[in-house]
């Protein structure tokens, strides 16, 4: 019988490593670590199902960089020895700083790519040659083609939230990537959920992989709070307006399905004295990273986001997430309301559902097998809408930009988000 690992020391990293992580003040490895720590050390291949908020991230990246460590070979020009893929900019920039907070004592070059920004400052970093990459597909497909990154001579290709990769349309870009590969690496592959189109790419990346499954979708963070809030359709914006009263809401993420919906519920919040700012696929990178340093900073307090936008966010001390509208995909509300309770913290996760979304509501209590408590004291309950038995209204595509959480999915034999037919929009490879 296995002996049963309590903290990071007993994971067998790297002296240097360890004391990079206590100085973040993580001392528990989470579930993920603890299996794929020792695999990755012993250069196993991997298929990872695990949600958000797990500690993904460190799962892989301590591993790695220890190997790299202990294999301390030189740079080559332009040739990163490890490859990160990730779907979107806000990913990249935060499985980046992991990597640096990491191997801060390490001799270890990093570098990140994506799109939205000038490349000069991304091709000066590549020059030397870096031992981790962390990049967007679109970016890297046009820094390869420009002849500014060879992977010939990578060690390790680790494919970070592939579903949400599908489901932006980079498949086309994965595959070409996928051709330059060395045909022998050490291959990471990792994905919240594994619809047939996803263990079939698992399949051809990976060689004889070990599957971890960890933090299945019904086990939501015990320490949110969640509550649900029926209300008529008319009265939706004046009880997001009351819930802002409360000044135990101090740094809120409020979701909604669509741009055009984020943008509107952000005038509104501004109109009524509400410090916010709104991040979408339509802003620029660098709005993007202003938004978020804003209300990280507490410069704001609240950020309106689509769910493509929020992916990758990852910032402590948000008291609050407001679904203003209930996505169509349950599996997207756990990624929603894990926004909250980040590093031990309590949380609260209030959706505010309307007679259309009441079924949605259902939907997402089978998956994360509990009911959803509601809150009647709110002074716009409405008891038609609870007692609503209609069904949803079918979406067709992401609603313009709403990303998973815009479109009912196709379930054959219970399968997850992204397997089902996708719109016209993401057969063609996005460039982010």
């Amino acid at each position: 019988m296995h002996k049963k690992i309590e903290t990071f020391s007993e994971l067998s990293l790297d002296p240097h490593i360890l004391k990079a992580v206590n100085e973040t003040g993580y001392t528990k490895p989470t579930p993920i670590q603890i299996q794929a720590v020792p695999l990755l050390l012993e250069k196993r291949d991997l298929l990872g199902c695990a949600q958000t908020g797990t500690g993904k991230t460190a799962a892989f990246a301590l591993p790695i960089l220890h190997n790299l460590m202990l294999d301390n070979r030189k740079t080559m020009p332009k040739q990163p020895r490890t490859l990160v893929l990730v779907p979107t900019r806000e990913l990249a920039v935060q499985v980046h700083d992991s990597f640096k907070i990491y191997g801060k004592y390490l001799q270890i070059k990093t570098a990140v790519l994506f799109g939205g920004v000038g490349q000069s400052p991304q091709v000066k970093a590549l020059a030397s040659g870096v031992d981790v990459l962390v990049a967007t597909p679109g970016r890297l497909v046009d820094l390869m083609d420009q002849r500014y990154v060879s992977l010939a001579n990578l060690e390790v290709f680790i494919l970070d939230e592939a579903d949400r990769m599908l489901d932006m349309g980079f498949i086309h870009a994965i595959r070409k990537i996928l051709t330059f590969l060395p045909k022998k690496r050490h291959n990471l592959f990792f994905s919240a959920t594994m619809p047939p189109d996803i263990e079939k790419l698992a399949q051809s990346i990976l060689v004889n992989p070990i599957r971890i499954d960890v933090t299945p979708v019904s086990s939501t963070v015990e320490l949110i709070a969640q509550s649900v809030m029926y209300v008529d359709k008319d009265q939706k914006k004046d009880l997001l307006l009351h819930i802002f009263k409360d000044k135990a809401l101090k740094r809120a993420i409020v979701f909604t399905k669509t741009k055009h919906g984020a943008n509107k519920v952000a005038e509104l919040l501004a109109k009524n004295g509400v410090r916010v700012d709104v991040i979408h696929g339509n802003k620029s990178q660098s709005a993007r990273q202003r938004a978020l340093e804003d209300f990280r900073s507490g410069k704001n307090r609240a950020l309106v986001a689509t769910d493509l936008a929020a992916r990758g966010i990852d910032i402590d001390d948000i008291t609050h997430v407001i679904n203003f509208e209930i996505p169509y995909v349950p599996e997207t509300y756990v990624h929603r309301i894990g926004r909250t309770a980040r590093a031990g913290a309590k949380g609260i996760a209030i959706s505010i559902c309307e007679a259309d979304e009441r079924s949605l509501i259902k939907d997402i209590e089978k998956v994360i097998g509990i009911s959803i408590p509601v809150d009647r004291e709110q002074p716009f309950h409405s008891k038609n809408v609870e007692s609503h038995t209609g069904k949803a209204p079918k979406i067709h595509g992401s609603g313009g930009g709403g990303g998973g959480g815009g479109r009912r999915p196709q379930r054959p034999g219970g399968g997850g988000n992204g397997g089902g037919n996708r719109g016209p929009a993401s057969k063609k490879t996005r460039r982010r």
